[in-house]
């Protein structure tokens, strides 16, 4: 990989979701002077508000954001730090000022460019590459959004693409520097090896019960046996609860009658359309210009209709769907704008309409196909229904079930038996918990820090009483009963002494490898004798090591002011290597496609820099100012 790319892995990042995300983050670097008070909110921007209650809903949006992409890995204390608050009020500046922007700028985005963006989503798309409608309407409904909200939304996330997207195309790197950014990526240096395995001093080595029992003690930690314990423990979960909940075919009847329309597939319209543009406030003259060439096209499709796809894509101004034949998909209610929408709704397959005026300009528009309405019977939407009623009832039992198994075991502490009767829950055991987290254990409900914080509690402990009820996932909770414990010992020295001969013998041979090796790099550095070196090999960032990975590295960074130029370095498990570099150069035929990808990686990371530069200017025009303390978020000021 491009050696500049790898060091910079985090600027990438961020430069990759500046260009991929709608909602767009910027973390920013902003200086805490010129501050007001509390009654200004947080933050201010553009003139508005961003209030305390904003800044903790963007710190909770991201948390979860983070949950769901991280899964176990999840850990929240990173979010719970000074620099993660700071860098969310940083972004949600940011991005207030790039919306003050957009409004000021009054940039927009067309109806067909709008349903075309969302019908390329991938995640709204069949297997055979039609619109999913149904998916569509159940991510909708799972974000707490209705169509229009959602429309309005990506609107506006293409608006401000257009903005910070254009910075970003624009950007380059002069040609001079991603060439000498790749020539050091590419170059190869020519060197010879020469190893002291430590293998070939392990006879010199002379292990005496001295050694053995210094290196004992000073690595006693090595030998330490962790206290452990044995416990029985119950899990409570939505498993648990489902066992408890029915729902009946009265109640799924009842729920069908009353939400019919719910369950009503509506009518589908696919349409074309030509557009001639004319903006809401064009001039007269230049609105009767653009009214008259709509009618002409007009006129030459009442005489010949079947031409409609032809003429869209030769005549129509709406880049988005002329070069489909003017074609705009499956309409749904509240994507397009009103009077397009009625027209397309008050026309019969097949039909095509009069001059219909937008704020866009003139359209003319075709109906290709209508899709009547399609009611699902109660059978059909059965199932659905039935789940959604048993998910409502498990949420409210949940909460009553939860309060049971928590009093419950506190109350009736020294077993977990009334509680596993009364819930139906059964008694599990685990044994060799220890006070941190086992990796062999994995997702184990009794392997998560809150729970054997509790387990190894004192009163747990000493008393053999019931933990508290553990929250270790969301609605899982855990209840634990020490049944036994060890405490922590050290392993005699006998039983370990074979281990640490082992390790005394390969650490005295290390040490007299890299002694010889040492000796010889001093003597080859004053000679520049080759005698002893193998043959030469060549090492280069851009391919697989020929040498040991750690060598190579070496190699890679030494100082080739001078050749032949020595380094020495001791190999990990093998020994101690010195290298002899002999030469340096290009190689003869560079990968030219790779260098055009480094040149493009430059520039990538050019135009970050200048969209950097561009969000800071329009928080400055937006005259944006941080109002928090820095100690309301814990950061040391500078003094």
């Amino acid at each position: 990989m491009f050696e500049f790319i790898r060091k910079h892995q985090r600027l990438m990042q961020i430069l990759l979701a500046l260009l991929i995300v709608p909602s767009f983050v910027l973390v920013g670097v902003s200086g805490y002077q010129d501050r007001g008070g509390a009654a200004d909110g947080v933050a201010t921007v553009d003139g508005k508000k961003i209030t305390q209650q904003e800044w903790e809903n963007a710190q909770r949006r991201q948390i979860e954001q983070a949950r769901q992409m991280m899964g176990a890995q999840f850990d929240q204390k990173l979010f719970d730090t000074p620099e993660a608050k700071q860098a969310i009020l940083d972004n949600l500046v940011a991005e207030r000022a790039i919306n003050a922007e957009v409004a000021r700028t009054n940039l927009t985005v067309s109806d067909s460019v709008l349903i075309k963006a969302i019908s390329d989503i991938q995640q709204f798309r069949k297997p055979d590459g039609s619109f999913d409608k149904e998916g569509y309407y159940a991510a909708l409904a799972a974000q707490g959004m209705t169509e229009p909200q959602f429309n309005a939304r990506m609107r506006h996330d293409m608006a401000v693409q257009q903005l910070v997207g254009s910075i970003q195309q624009t950007a380059f790197a002069p040609r001079t520097v991603s060439n000498r950014l790749s020539d050091i990526n590419d170059q190869e240096r020519e060197v010879q090896e020469l190893v002291f395995p430590a293998a070939n001093f392990t006879a010199q080595v002379k292990v005496t019960d001295d050694m053995l029992k210094a290196y004992y003690d000073k690595n006693a930690a090595l030998f330490q046996v962790p206290e452990t314990v044995k416990a029985e423990y119950v899990v409570f979960n939505a498993d648990a609860v489902e066992k408890q909940v029915t729902v009946s075919d009265a109640e799924i009847a009842d729920a069908y009658n009353k939400n019919k329309a719910r369950f009503l597939t509506p009518e589908k319209r696919n349409a074309s359309h030509i557009l001639i543009n004319a903006k809401a406030d064009a001039k007269p003259a230049e609105d009767a210009a653009a009214k008259a060439r709509a009618q002409a096209i007009l006129d030459e499709l009442r005489k010949n209709p079947a031409d409609f796809a032809k003429v869209a894509k030769a005549q129509s101004q709406d880049p988005g769907s002329a070069e489909l034949g003017g074609d705009l998909g499956t309409i749904e209610k509240g994507v397009f704008v009103k009077p397009v929408e009625d027209a397309i709704y008050g026309l019969k397959e097949g039909e095509m309409s009069g001059l219909v005026r937008s704020e866009f300009g003139y359209h003319i528009i075709k109906v290709t196909k209508v899709t009547p309405a399609v009611q699902k019977t109660l059978e059909e939407a059965k199932p659905e229904i039935a789940a959604e009623l048993k998910k409502t009832k498990m949420s409210s039992k949940y909460s009553e079930l939860a309060e049971t198994f928590s009093n419950t075991v506190y109350e009736q502490a020294d077993s977990l038996k009334p509680v596993a009767d009364k819930l139906g829950l059964t008694i599990e055991t685990a044994d060799g918990l220890t006070r941190t987290p086992n990796p062999a254990l994995g997702s184990s409900p009794v392997n998560n820090e809150k729970f054997l914080k509790a387990i190894f509690s004192n009163d747990a402990l000493t008393n053999k009483r019931n933990t508290e009820a553990v929250e270790v996932a969301p609605s899982t909770l855990v209840a634990g009963r020490v049944v036994s414990f060890k405490p922590a010992s050290k392993r005699p020295f006998e039983e370990v002494k074979g281990l640490i001969v082992q390790r005394v013998t390969q650490e005295e041979a290390t040490r007299l490898a890299r002694q010889a090796g040492e000796a010889k790099l001093a003597a080859a550095r004053a000679s520049g004798d080759a005698a002893g070196f193998g043959d030469v090999k060549v090492v280069s960032r851009t391919r697989q090591p020929t040498i040991n990975e750690t060598a190579a590295l070496a190699v890679l960074k030494a100082d080739t002011s001078k050749l032949p130029a020595y380094v020495g370095v001791e190999l990990p498990g093998q020994g101690y290597g010195v290298y002899r570099i002999v030469k340096v150069s290009q190689p003869a035929q560079p990968d030219t496609a790779r260098r055009q990808q480094e040149a493009a990686q430059i520039a990538s990371a050019v135009g970050g820099g200048e969209t950097y530069g561009f969000v800071e200017a329009l928080k400055h025009k937006a005259k944006a100012k941080i109002n928090v303390k820095p100690a309301d978020l814990g950061v040391k000021q500078e003094q």
